[in-house]
């Protein structure tokens, strides 16, 4: 169908139309003009140059030769591209890697391909996900640790920069169409909301079709959904049964066979990115269900089961040791009947979610085997982003939001509530002691980038067209900064020196695909450096140097610079990091030290930051920079936090001018925030009332006590923040065309954030604020809501 340039070449040489030595000339000046071509020094500047008219332009048409510029094409035989990406799986979780979740879709894909027992991630999601775009460490790609944690250095300026452009471009201006479904956490919130840059937007880095939310987790009932770049409604609500993870998989099966009905031929790469299984866990009810009483032997016993079944399917050695269980955990024997009850009913909660999740995926999976060309479909599934999370808390909670802010609820106030687990307008997190025994038979979890618990995440591969090797383990040592040099390798793409003009870093990654059909070939990555939060670990041929500094519950407790240990390992003896023998090797120990400071300076990892919360309020590049005044119009919604007025710990006032007539008058006029907290201007039944809800655990109202009337009239809030520092209480008054119709007092007001949610005129949308609007799209019209910020 296209002719490629060097076949051209080989032509005219045959026929003696040129001669020999101008071969070279023709080579370095022509082969650029030709789209598709593979394996040539031109393919090292992305985009291709458009090719040169090769037709004849005569006075008219009739003495005139055309000649189509050829379209950019794949090489041929590259196979369709499929990244499965999880989010806080630990590597004993699923029955693939010898959990007690059951993931039969997983086991088989894994019985089609290979398992990986010694794939690594970064320890934290934004920072993993960089890793696996850019093929480079997360450092050297802006991403030291999470966007809304972000500092101005850059190690961490969650800016994925030019220079280290995603694969998703590489793929693209190489001829293969594009997908995002699910997460995305690489993305600045700052820049996430409808006036940009749309740059680091999934569409802006080179995907032609992202269906998703742009943060760190999501309501799963009540998303946050944008299709490219505009903001969408699910097209259902959760009493019908509505889910995200349907939703986004639907999306994903739907955008495939489009693909393929149009041109079955060509492959296709998808990134598919659930929300699973992040927090909030939400699970639908039939799934929690399957999971009753099988937890209830606590998370200690749960350890000794999972090693004990690791062992024997052969995904660990025969001579593994179970790590020792983390001393700041209690005994589950030691914990009363109602602890056990509430931490046994969020695990079976985190459980069901797993469960639904590899039935969703199933699906997926499914729909990829019944393509034409399935055979050729390269499929890598990374079960998780990182290690399962401990950020629940040392008791778990129903509201994420209220414990990310530091502020934890009773046991009897869990109690009450443990019916709504996994419900909508629940946001439901398991306690550590679940969290690392997710983690079997590693130490520590998530952010832990010290230890294995934090950064080994089970990884399956499939390519039933090449892998023969059918349900095998594959123990090298990888990273994921080397799954994009592999799919480059597997699809005949080279990773470019130029992308749009741009120079780009050295690949840090290095492809893996020879372990697709030998089983022992030599490891690619004899070294790696970790570092999430100052916990830092280097892996250098065999041996392990760690230091944990911070606790992901309470990063209050991290040990300062000036008092760190640091622990050795000898992983290629001692699997799961059982054993510390710094004692024993203090040579090897400072070895390691040395190798570490010497990477940490390569790939721009200091300074190092062991700061919890306080990195949430460090000054950030802002479109609301130092404004105290606001005006907002009908259609401005979806807004993120951190581009909206910040109404916390001080005093601010509100006016919305609105025209409403007789018995059209309900509905929301400004809200931020959802069922974890927020606030909310809203009519009901024709009266103006301010909502503020503080965790769910009080929900205050304050009511007008006449009705709006009709025509043109003015709401205003007039919020009086008592100060003497954040979360303060507050004296709320409500007037309308400027007569006082309300007062109310707040005790306690949200100190750092409203959640996951964002901000909207004229409509709540995502999770609602409050259960039971009477309406919530405003049934009137807003000319303009004005929002004054005061000292």
């Amino acid at each position: 169908m296209r002719l490629l340039f060097d076949q051209k070449i080989t032509l005219l040489i045959m026929e003696k139309s040129i001669p020999r030595f101008l071969l070279l000339m023709l080579f370095l000046v022509g082969s650029h003009f030709v789209f598709g071509q593979t394996g040539n020094p031109q393919q090292n500047k992305l985009p291709y140059n458009d090719p040169e008219f090769h037709g004849e332009i005569g006075r008219t048409y009739k003495d005139s030769k055309m000649d189509w510029p050829e379209y950019v094409e794949p090489k041929e035989g590259a196979p369709n591209v499929v990244v499965i990406m999880l989010d806080d799986v630990g590597f004993g979780m699923t029955s693939t890697f010898g959990g007690s979740v059951p993931t039969p879709h997983l086991d088989s894909l894994a019985g089609e391909g290979l398992r990986y027992n010694r794939f690594h991630t970064t320890a934290v999601c934004a920072a993993t996900r960089a890793a696996f775009l850019t093929g480079r460490n997360h450092h050297n790609a802006s991403s030291g640790f999470l966007p809304e944690w972000s500092t101005g250095f850059p190690g961490y300026t969650s800016l994925i920069p030019r220079s280290t452009t995603p694969i998703s471009k590489v793929i693209k201006y190489n001829g293969m169409n594009t997908a995002w479904f699910g997460k995305n956490h690489n993305t600045p919130d700052w820049e996430t909301s409808p006036a940009g840059p749309f740059e680091r937007w999934p569409t802006g880095m080179g995907f032609d079709y992202f269906y998703g939310f742009n943060a760190g987790e999501t309501d799963q009932y009540n998303p946050v959904i944008f299709e490219n770049t505009l903001p969408v409604e699910p097209e259902t609500t959760p009493a019908e049964g509505y889910h995200f993870m349907a939703d986004m998989t639907d999306k994903a099966i739907d955008w495939m066979k489009l693909q393929k009905s149009i041109s079955p031929d060509k492959p296709v790469f998808m990134y598919f990115a659930p929300g699973a299984i992040h927090a909030p866990h939400h699970t639908p009810k039939e799934w929690r269900d399957k999971f009753k009483g099988k937890f209830d032997h606590g998370w200690d016993k749960e350890r000794e089961i999972t090693y004990a079944r690791q062992k024997e399917i052969g995904i660990i050695p025969a001579d593994a040791k179970l790590s020792p269980r983390n001393e700041n955990i209690k005994p589950w024997a030691s914990l009363s009947d109602n602890e056990q009850k509430f931490y046994a009913l969020l695990q079976e909660n985190y459980a069901g979610y797993m469960a639904y999740t590899d039935h969703e995926i199933g699906r997926l999976l499914q729909a990829i085997g019944e393509l034409p060309d399935a055979e050729n479909t390269l499929v890598i599934y990374i079960v998780g982003d990182n290690g399962a999370s401990t950020e629940g808390g040392l008791e778990g909670t129903l509201n994420e939001i209220k414990a990310l802010n530091g502020i934890q609820s009773t046991l009897e106030e869990n109690l009450e509530r443990a019916d709504e687990i996994g419900e909508p307008g629940s946001e439901p997190h398991v306690p550590v002691g679940w969290g690392l025994a997710m983690n079997t038979p590693f130490p520590w979890a998530k952010q832990v980038a010290s230890h294995f618990g934090g950064s080994r995440n089970p990884m399956v591969v499939s390519w039933p067209k090449v892998i023969k090797d059918k349900g095998s383990i594959r123990s090298q040592f990888l990273h994921v900064i080397d799954v994009m040099p592999t799919i480059l390798e597997a699809t005949g793409m080279e990773a470019p020196e130029y992308i749009d003009g741009v120079k780009q870093k050295p690949m840090d990654g290095k492809s893996f695909m020879a372990t697709f059909t030998e089983a022992d070939v030599p490891e690619i990555r004899t070294t790696q450096y970790f570092e999430i939060l100052a916990n830092r670990a280097l892996y250098h041929e065999g041996w392990v140097a760690a230091h944990q500094h911070t606790k992901p519950w309470r990063m209050d407790l991290a040990p300062g610079f000036e008092h760190e240990t640091w622990e050795l390992y000898h992983v290629e003896e001692d699997f799961s990091e059982a054993e510390n023998v710094a004692n024993e090797y203090p040579e090897k120990l400072e070895e390691l030290k040395a190798l570490w400071e010497e990477e940490a300076q390569k790939y721009q990892v200091y300074p190092l930051d062991d700061r919890g919360a306080q990195r949430l309020t460090v000054p950030k590049p802002s479109l609301i920079e130092d404004r105290t005044s606001f005006t907002f119009y009908e259609g401005a919604v979806r807004l993120p936090e951190t581009v909206a007025p910040n109404t916390k710990n001080t005093s601010w006032n509100m006016e919305a001018m609105v025209e409403t007539a007789s018995g059209h008058k309900d509905g929301v006029i400004n809200a931020i925030g959802g069922s974890s907290a927020g606030y909310a201007l809203h009519v009901k039944d024709g009266y103006p009332t301010f909502t503020y809800n503080y965790f769910e655990a009080e929900v205050t109202d304050i009511k007008s006590s006449k009705k709006l009337p009709d025509g043109l009239a003015a709401v205003k809030v007039d919020f009086q923040y008592d100060g003497g520092g954040p979360g303060k209480g507050a004296n709320v008054l409500l007037y309308i065309n400027n007569e006082k119709v309300a007062e109310g007092r707040l005790e306690a007001t949200v100190p750092a954030r409203f959640g996951i949610d964002t901000f909207g005129v004229g409509v709540d949308t995502g999770s609602p604020v409050i259960k039971n609007y009477s309406v919530n799209e405003f049934q009137g019209r807003i000319a303009e809501v004005n929002i004054e910020l005061k000292p």
